[in-house]
């Protein structure tokens, strides 16, 4: 297949776009002292908000660079606007069904997770809904939700292999009362073999998801497993969007075309109503050209699937799960939190999928 010129994207994508207890679960950080800290702005309540963190934050579009800006003041007035905007009690509108979107990306250390509970947080401290469904067996978003998940509690894996009802698992989560949980245990990592002789082992999730009355839930986000295998299969018969966090680094994309390709073979086969309605950028570092040329490629080819918001490194999205927190809890003022918080706000004005990626 031929590719186009840059990153190496298989020139088909172009222009096709139709519309846990524990210290440091989360993402590598630098916190490498810089002559110049970046500062971040986002629009709060139409001001722009500056936030400075000792990671390196954001958008391309929006990142400023300031020499001493890092100060105490600076910290207070960010932190002071963020927890105002977190809890001013605005909703976000709501869609008028519940809308299941699969997280997914077969390489690791993108952000599935991360992404998934921030933006899971994000959206329910905004009026919605919002179950969770850990479908990886490290089981870091039950982790980050704070949901027992040990060895031996009922977890997803009882719900695909011995068919026990989806609401029999479901946790409420101690951070937000509208955010919940449906938890993964290291039982889950021999569900790949064990789901291998099981008739209709690709529409488990799917069946039992459609036995679970979520008439009341507004969104249902699944996290993925690091892989295409059986656990992604399911996740993406039983959804109708699929959300990919892309790390803004050249590896990140290596494998991109393998999972489009299977997206594609899924909606071909086993579920015509699934699009790539959104993708996110992950762990930018303003620093680096490189992160600026792949989140260019990345618009440039997928276009407003693309959300606006990007996700800068960030100490305090790395420490989070460490509470048993989000990020817009443990820190609502850090670059890593009010990056979340737009990016579910972009999220929840897409009521109607932005498209799909042929």
């Amino acid at each position: 297949m031929a590719e186009a010129p840059g990153l190496g994207w298989p020139e088909r994508c172009a222009g096709e776009v139709l519309a846990e207890p524990g210290g440091g679960l989360g993402w590598p950080v630098s916190r490498e002292t810089n002559s110049e800290n970046t500062v971040m702005r986002l629009a709060v309540d139409g001001a722009p908000v500056p936030v400075i963190e000792d990671a390196v934050a954001t958008t391309p579009d929006v990142a400023k660079m300031a020499d001493g800006a890092d100060t105490l003041a600076a910290r207070r007035a960010g932190t002071s606007a963020a927890e105002k905007w977190n809890r001013s009690g605005s909703e976000w509108p709501r869609p008028a069904s519940c809308r299941v979107i699969t997280i997914a990306n077969q390489k690791g250390g993108v952000g599935k997770t991360t992404t998934a509970v921030n933006l899971a947080a994000g959206l329910a401290l905004h009026g919605a809904r919002v179950l969770v469904m850990d479908l990886d067996p490290q089981g870091n978003a039950s982790t980050a939700l704070n949901v027992d998940h040990h060895a031996g509690v009922p977890s997803i894996y009882n719900v695909l292999v011995d068919d026990l009802p989806l609401a029999s698992i479901v946790r409420q989560s101690e951070e937000l009362g509208r955010l919940y949980c449906a938890p993964a245990t290291i039982d889950l990592a021999g569900a790949e073999i064990e789901l291998v002789p099981m008739v209709a082992r690709e529409t488990r999730l799917s069946r039992a998801l459609a036995a679970y009355d979520y008439s009341d839930l507004d969104y249902i986000l699944v996290d993925c497993p690091p892989s295409l295998g059986l656990l992604t299969v399911n996740a993406l018969v039983a959804a109708q969007e699929v959300l990919i966090p892309i790390q803004c680094e050249y590896y990140a994309l290596e494998g991109l075309e393998q999972l489009l390709r299977s997206v594609d073979l899924v909606r071909e086969h086993l579920n015509a109503k699934l699009a790539v309605s959104t993708i996110v950028l992950t762990m930018y570092d303003a620093r680096t050209r490189l992160a600026a040329q792949v989140a260019g490629d990345v618009r440039a080819h997928f276009g407003d699937v693309v959300l606006g918001a990007v996700i800068p490194r960030s100490v305090r999205v790395s420490e989070a799960p460490s509470y048993g927190q989000s990020v817009l809890s443990y820190d609502p003022g850090s670059s890593g939190a009010l990056a979340y918080l737009e990016a579910a706000r972009e999220l929840a004005l897409r009521n109607v999928p932005a498209g799909v990626v042929d």
